[in-house]
């Protein structure tokens, strides 16, 4: 066993040399000195406990701290005592395995050993897994720090789990891994589910480390919850580790986005791309078998969740789609594919890519996680979806400044309201929705400061929206944003409206003209303008408002002459960027938001608004109080605040 020391040795007095180089301590932390200034700390046994290896950092006391290098590996020289035990235990490993558990402490779940260092070093040296040990945890006191937060997630997690080897460097990650692989917030893990669980986690761990060898356990760890929201935990389940490696491998893209600080927001168009002559269609037919390498795209598909016919938002993208069909009738062709008549959304894209498609438009939030997926295996094509502050970095996103039309019907119904009570229609408590609410609710105060925003959710299990509009006299609601084709009449209401006896009178709507974006996005693809962002881990959104004209509202010739004036001085300014809904002094139901007159926020807090303003009468639903339909969407896109607390 003396070349096994020796290699350990050798290993030991190396780190040690390094980190000295370095001017970082050499030696095992201590956890009596970690815990040396911390407040209120608590003990509670946790009895026999299989210890990761990894999350073994350290010594509980002093006394044997410089004995090991902070690698565990010995630093004593041969003919010690140390070096003999070591040697014995060693024998005993590789002849019986070690079975004596360790004694440890447990601390931010990283592990420190009060008996047993030598039987750690032992293990360590052969890439040992994990070491059973009696375990007592140190509980520190709640603090408002991230860690700490963190470490309290942990300890709710472990409570249904007793899962150890998972540590986040995001907050909300345990919860959301909780959901992840179907389970409530309090249910408990089978010793089955445990075990099928390592098994992915290990596959994983493999697979990563391959592509990250620097990356840190938090980062690996914050990587798996979001490939397991990406592809399912089932799906995972499903497949073979070939099979779960590949995907793994080609998800680099997707991991390389998640380590930007935040997406990239483009507010407005691209400059104008020098116009290319049409080519005619004789010219556009015979171009492949001319060898040209370069000709443009053309054909284009548009993927609809579900028919135009059955949904005002799809409607909205399809008549945007019509639009351009007019315009490039010459140098593209276009087709139209529902995803709801696939087997499954990824189905839907892949037979447009077999049809030869190579600009995709997925046209709805609920399509995001399947662009993705499928944008990944086939990165000729380019796949654009619309939804708001995408973190995936392989495909672009665009969505409406919906929130600039919300404050001018805001604005229409403060003015109009008799008693001073508005009622408000929602769908989805994702990314851009709460900025539409609360912008609708500053609208209506700027006109009226007595006025109260009376929110309903369509997404929340057990809505009674009449009910809740009717029991506190509401008049004037602002609802869907556009008629649903095929629906009766009485869903054809829509926009601002007024309740009279369930007499519906329209008076103002907001419009996305779709149109102005898909044509200004073609024609850059088409002329070379577009800049891809495949590979270069940046995730794109484009956002775009008024000023481009693809956001409008359109008022009813009912409504008072000052009001009509009032929506086109605002319209204007807003257009012009002389105005934002979201700039001075803004209060939320539970104080200040933001303090400055001169201020105007950021398009980043615009979006992951998790607050409501103080005149708005309701609350965000957390994802425990939505329809099953609605929680795939709202776990991928949902403010932070539906998040179980």
């Amino acid at each position: 066993m003396a070349e096994e020391y020796d290699k350990a040795l050798k290993s030991g007095r190396l780190y040690v040399t390094t980190k000295q180089l370095k001017g970082e301590y050499p030696y095992l932390p201590v956890l009596d000195e970690i815990l040396k200034d911390k407040e209120e700390t608590s003990e509670a046994p946790l009895g026999l406990v299989q210890i990761p290896l990894d999350q073994v950092v350290g010594t509980v006391t002093a006394g044997r701290s410089q004995a090991f290098a902070g690698n565990f590996m010995p630093i004593l020289p041969d003919k010690t005592e140390l070096s003999t035990k070591w040697q014995s235990l060693c024998k005993s490993h590789l002849e019986e395995g070690i079975r004596d558990p360790i004694v440890a402490y447990e601390y931010m779940n990283r592990f420190y050993v009060m008996e047993g260092n030598k039987r750690v070093s032992v293990l360590k040296f052969f890439d040992a897994v994990s070491v059973t040990g009696n375990v007592t945890r140190i509980i520190p006191k709640r603090t408002e720090e991230k860690e700490n937060k963190i470490y309290y997630e942990f300890l709710d997690f472990y409570k249904v789990s007793r899962i150890n080897f998972l540590w986040f460097g995001e907050e909300g990650n345990f919860e959301k891994l909780q959901s992840l692989v179907g389970k409530e917030p309090d249910e408990l893990w089978t010793d089955d589910e445990r075990t099928e669980f390592h098994y992915i986690y290990e596959v994983f761990e493999k697979a990563y480390k391959k592509m990250e060898s620097r990356a840190t356990w938090e980062e690996m760890c914050d990587a798996l919850v979001d490939f397991i929201e990406l592809y399912g935990y089932q799906e995972m389940k499903e497949m073979n580790g070939i099979d779960l490696e590949k995907k793994i491998a080609n998800s680099k893209k997707v991991f390389d986005a998640l380590s930007e600080e935040t997406p990239q927001i483009s507010m407005e168009p691209e400059e104008e791309p020098k116009q290319k002559p049409r080519v005619p269609l004789l010219q556009k037919m015979i171009q492949p078998l001319a060898g040209n390498n370069e000709s443009p795209v053309n054909r284009i598909a548009f993927i609809h969740e579900v028919s135009p016919k059955r949904s005002g938002f799809t409607y909205a993208h399809d008549l945007g789609r019509m639009h351009v069909e007019q315009v490039f009738y010459e140098e593209a062709e276009f087709e139209v594919f529902i995803a709801s008549e696939y087997e499954s959304p990824e189905d839907a894209i892949e037979a447009a890519i077999q049809e030869g498609n190579t600009l995709i438009f997925t046209t709805s939030p609920v399509l995001y996680n399947a662009s993705v997926k499928v944008a990944l295996d086939h990165p000729e094509v380019r796949i654009l979806n619309c939804s708001l502050w995408p973190d995936k970095g392989v495909i672009r996103t665009y969505s409406a400044r919906m929130y600039e039309a919300k404050f001018l019907i805001g604005a229409i119904a403060g003015g109009l309201t008799e008693n001073d009570r508005l009622g408000y229609v929602a769908d989805y408590p994702i990314y851009g929705t709460v900025a539409c609410v609360n912008a609708f609710a500053l609208g209506a105060k700027m006109v009226n400061p007595r006025v109260k925003v009376y929110l309903e959710w369509t997404s929340r299990m057990r809505a009674d929206i009449r009910k809740t509009f009717s029991g506190n006299d509401v008049s004037y609601v602002s609802g869907r944003d556009i008629i649903i084709p095929d629906k009766d009449e009485g869903a054809r209401h829509f926009g601002l409206y007024r309740r009279e006896d369930d007499v519906k009178n329209n008076l103002a709507m907001p419009v996305q003209n779709w149109g102005k974006f898909y044509e200004q996005a073609i024609k850059n693809f088409m002329d070379g303008s577009w800049k891809t962002n495949v590979g270069s881990g940046k995730s794109v959104n484009y956002w775009w408002g008024m000023s481009t004209g693809l956001v409008d509202v359109i008022t009813s010739q009912n409504l008072p002459i000052g009001t009509t004036r009032l929506v086109k001085l605002l319209k204007n300014v807003i257009s012009k960027g002389d105005f934002n809904p979201f700039a001075g002094i803004i209060y939320s139901q539970t104080g200040i938001i933001q303090g400055d007159e001169d201020e105007i926020m950021a398009p980043e807090k615009i979006v992951t608004m998790d607050w409501l303003a103080e005149n708005v009468i309701g609350s965000i639903p957390k994802m425990s109080d939505l329809e099953e339909k609605a929680k795939p969407v709202v776990q991928q896109q949902g403010v932070e605040t539906v998040e179980e607390e």
